[in-house]
């Protein structure tokens, strides 16, 4: 592979180390899984907007080439797969906290989707967590989504994380979307308490409580480092001898046709 025949520690991600293989980046990932997917002509306008993107050839006007292919990539490469574009050109121009704020105060919803996406990828500390909590302050159940994601599981305080989680049952995002969800919920009891309140309150109105409620809560009365429930995870007009849920690990694998994830895989 490029760059890693005469100094292998040097290589890029993926490359050999010895006789050891490491992992390729989750966006080298994700680039290989999105172009397996493309028609030519979106692969090669792909491939043209990552190198401007890479060289950040100056800007037209007040944006930067990049931004304004940003726009472009719904229309180049189909609703399906513009998230997964997008996040890639982010990465290849490599944003800042500053131009990723900029592309989310001014872009359309869907670019602002894609700076959530690529928040895990180009910000190692806690510097955006303003537009992730921007995002949940929406009713945009697709903005919701990604702003659940591994940046938020990793940065967001356990006070916003919380309400985060209320905000995906208020709106009907499925709990899946939660990045990290079985370690953060595990032995909260304040999340807990939060939960079992808002499902009294559905109960007294005579209205059915999620069942995503009931798969939080089991975690939610779980010990820390153990896996079985407490026997303190019932709501209030539910019979006591449910059975708990397991959260699966955030977003599924997508279809061998479908859209790509755009968060790429974590490692």
């Amino acid at each position: 592979m490029k760059g890693a025949a005469d100094d292998p520690p040097a290589g890029p991600p993926g490359h050999l180390h010895g006789r050891h293989r490491t992992r390729p980046h989750p966006l080298d990932e994700l680039r290989t899984a999105l172009a397996a997917r493309l028609s030519p002509q979106a692969r090669d306008w792909l491939d043209r907007a990552l190198d401007e993107a890479a060289a950040r050839p100056g800007t037209h006007g007040p944006l930067s080439v990049w931004e304004l292919r940003l726009a472009e990539a719904g229309r180049r490469c189909g609703a399906a797969h513009a998230d997964a574009a997008r996040v890639l050109i982010l990465h290849a121009a490599q944003a800042d906290p500053d131009a990723l704020t900029r592309v989310y105060r001014q872009g359309t919803a869907d670019e602002r989707r894609a700076v959530l996406h690529a928040l895990p990828h180009l910000v190692p500390g806690p510097e955006a967590v303003p537009l992730v909590e921007d995002a949940l302050r929406t009713n945009d159940t697709r903005l919701i989504a990604a702003a659940v994601g591994p940046y938020a599981a990793r940065h967001l305080a356990p006070h916003p994380w919380r309400h985060a989680v209320l905000k995906c049952l208020f709106t009907g995002v499925p709990v899946d979307r939660v990045a990290d969800l079985a370690r953060r919920a595990r032995g909260d009891a304040e999340l807990a308490r939060m939960l079992g309140d808002y499902a009294a309150e559905r109960t007294a109105a005579g209205r059915p409580v999620p069942e995503d409620l009931h798969r939080v809560l089991a975690l939610a009365g779980t010990e820390p480092g153990t896996g079985a429930a407490s026997g303190t995870g019932t709501v209030p007009g539910t019979a006591s001898g449910s059975e708990p849920g397991t959260a699966p690990p955030p977003g599924p694998e997508p279809a061998p046709h479908g859209p790509v994830d755009p968060h790429g895989k974590e490692s």
